[in-house]
């Protein structure tokens, strides 16, 4: 994944921003060939700024109500 807005060498020093700012990018603006670690996206999943409709979803997807 190529992002030119962002330096991503100094921000993989931290690298709990570093996961939490990826994830949101992947979910975001796609995908492409790569696959989200789902254990990560659950350890995270408080701390992602996403749209509260799209969270919404993801969250149904990964805890369906019973």
């Amino acid at each position: 994944m190529y992002n030119w807005s962002v330096d991503t060498k100094e921000l993989k020093k931290d690298k709990k921003k570093y996961k939490i700012w990826r994830l949101e990018q992947l979910i975001n603006f796609g995908l492409a060939k790569e696959k989200i670690n789902l254990a990560d996206l659950k350890k995270y999943w408080d701390l992602l700024s996403l749209d509260p409709n799209k969270k919404r979803y993801l969250s149904f997807l990964l805890w369906p109500q019973k």
